[in-house]
């Protein structure tokens, strides 16, 4: 089964502090799986990437020089934020929508979409972080949430995130910016017991890295402007917390 080109990686030219991750990134359906036996309307939808994600990924890639690893397959065929016994790294139901192309999935099929989605994604980000190892200090995660799930207004508009090591979710949200301009609030609208943290914990946690995962939602990220909006709110946000640790760990 050929999965073609699943994950892209964009690579800094100096000596990066911070790696970034955005595993949702696209809502391509390979070739070979057709529609998935879903309409247009929810293949666009959320329940197939994290819309506007990697726009501001990309974005705060070039203002921190920072490497950036991206799925370049939709989470529905596999969810790189997923380790393979997961019952989500395949769903077979997705909110209010089922997932026809994977129901019954064959043990060879699910190995064919390790082996063509998560592997590579997986390998990837591992030689990413490992090529820099001698200097990066943070990994951070980039997501998006729909502002409506499964009926329900989602107040919260901005979520930091964590799993194992939380020192660096606790410390942004213990300083931030007395501008900002985001409803901000610790593990919302996910949290580590969602399953979330698959990629924090597995990557960075045993290499010692600082690690976080920003959840925006995704009716705040739709556009160019709206895109550079939180980036300019992140970036700053993010280096001065990372500045504090470094500095408290020196004394």
């Amino acid at each position: 089964m050929d999965f073609g080109k699943v994950v892209h990686t964009d690579l800094a030219d100096d000596a990066p502090s911070m790696a970034l991750v955005c595993e949702h990134a696209s809502n391509r359906i390979p070739v070979c799986l057709g529609d998935m036996g879903l309409e247009t309307d929810a293949l666009q939808s959320h329940i197939a990437w994290d819309p506007g994600a990697l726009a501001v990924a990309k974005q705060m890639a070039v203002r921190m020089s920072a490497p950036l690893v991206y799925g370049g397959v939709s989470r529905l065929v596999y969810d790189c934020n997923r380790p393979p016994e997961a019952a989500g790294a395949m769903p077979v139901r997705s909110e209010n929508w089922d997932i026809p192309a994977n129901a019954n999935l064959s043990s060879q099929e699910r190995k064919a979409r390790i082996e063509g989605v998560y592997e590579p994604f997986r390998a990837s980000l591992s030689d990413v972080l490992d090529q820099y190892r001698r200097s990066l200090e943070l990994m951070v995660t980039v997501h998006s949430f729909t502002p409506i799930y499964l009926g329900k207004k989602r107040k919260v508009e901005l979520g930091i995130l964590h799993g194992e090591d939380d020192r660096f979710a606790t410390s942004m949200m213990a300083q931030q910016p007395a501008q900002n301009p985001y409803v901000t609030r610790l593990n919302e609208p996910y949290s580590a017991v969602d399953g979330v943290a698959h990629t924090l914990d597995a990557q960075a946690a045993p290499r010692g890295l600082l690690n976080v995962m920003i959840e925006i939602r995704n009716d705040l990220i739709e556009t160019p402007e709206q895109q550079s909006a939180v980036a300019d709110a992140l970036v700053p946000w993010i280096a001065s917390v990372l500045s504090g640790i470094k500095k408290k760990v020196a004394m």
